[in-house]
């Protein structure tokens, strides 16, 4: 990857350390019980996507929503160059530098999921965006200041971002290929859901439904589609599905709550959330 001008840094990703052999017994032992758990996933049918469906929720067994972090990701650095793009090293799917002409890249993670205690499962890549002038025009004179090892330690420079009003983009690009979009949209029920609530407290079941009811049947996710979750100008969430727009809501709670999954205090990508704060930072000390 070139190098660019604007420093914006991800972490570094760990060395593999010799592992060592395994006792052939455990591990034969370790393959048959990995083979009964591969008969019963076939059993129960776990190619309709990530998510089983709410309507058999009581019964299931199987708990996919447990998160996982990613893997610790490459070194970047970007300007404004929207030719430019910075490829997720675990999926190999490219980021562009740019989004829309304004939006810079902040940072690149992974959504995971452990499948049955056992196996970890990609989901997706996703890209944070942000308009970079906005950025420096609403938050530079608050956190003036503040050195770029203080902004890095703030706990509210993620909250501002989340809270103001600038444009800002999350890029979904899947990685399971066996997703449906019902499970997209059963999971946005509870992690959006459960947001909406923290937030807003009250009833936000027609907020909630306005959202997921965007991710229709018809819509298919084979690896590498790609879903746009947009901030536009007042608090508008603009939703795309490989380019086609679903859906524009208008609330400032829903936007909050969409931004909170990514770079709010319990985040999907814990590596990701760091990452971008650091790169928020730069940015600001530019």
């Amino acid at each position: 990857m070139a190098s660019l001008g604007f420093p914006f840094s991800f972490s570094q990703p760990p060395k593999n350390n010799p592992k060592k052999p395994h006792d052939s017994s455990s591990f034969s032992r370790a393959v048959m019980a990995a083979g009964s758990i591969a008969a019963v996933t076939l059993g129960f049918g776990i190619g309709m996507g990530v998510a089983i469906s709410h309507n058999n929720k009581k019964n299931d067994p199987f708990d996919f929503f447990k998160s996982q972090p990613s893997p610790l990701w490459g070194s970047l650095s970007l300007t404004g160059n929207s030719g430019e793009t910075v490829t997720d090293p675990k999926t190999g799917f490219p980021f562009p530098a740019i989004l829309n002409d304004n939006r810079r890249l902040l940072g690149i993670g992974l959504r995971r999921k452990v499948l049955f205690g056992l196996k970890n499962i990609d989901v997706y890549a996703f890209g944070v965006y942000a308009d970079n002038n906005e950025i420096k025009n609403l938050l530079s004179e608050k956190y003036s200041e503040f050195s770029a090892s203080e902004l890095k330690e703030s706990s509210k420079l993620n909250e501002d971002v989340m809270e103001n009003d600038i444009c800002m983009t999350v890029r979904l690009q899947i990685a399971y290929g066996r997703l449906s979009i019902r499970s997209v949209r059963n999971a946005f029920e509870d992690s959006v859901g459960s947001r909406l609530k923290k937030f807003g407290g009250g009833d936000n079941a027609e907020l909630l439904q306005s959202f997921t009811s965007q991710f229709k049947d018809e819509y298919k996710l084979p690896r590498g589609a790609v879903i746009d979750l947009s901030r536009e100008p007042g608090h508008v969430l603009r939703t795309t599905i490989d380019g086609k727009e679903v859906g524009s809501i208008q609330s400032k709670l829903l936007c909050r709550s969409i931004l909170d999954l990514y770079i709010g205090e319990d985040p999907f990508d814990t590596q990701a959330k760091e990452d971008i704060k650091q790169n928020l930072a730069a940015l600001l000390k530019e």
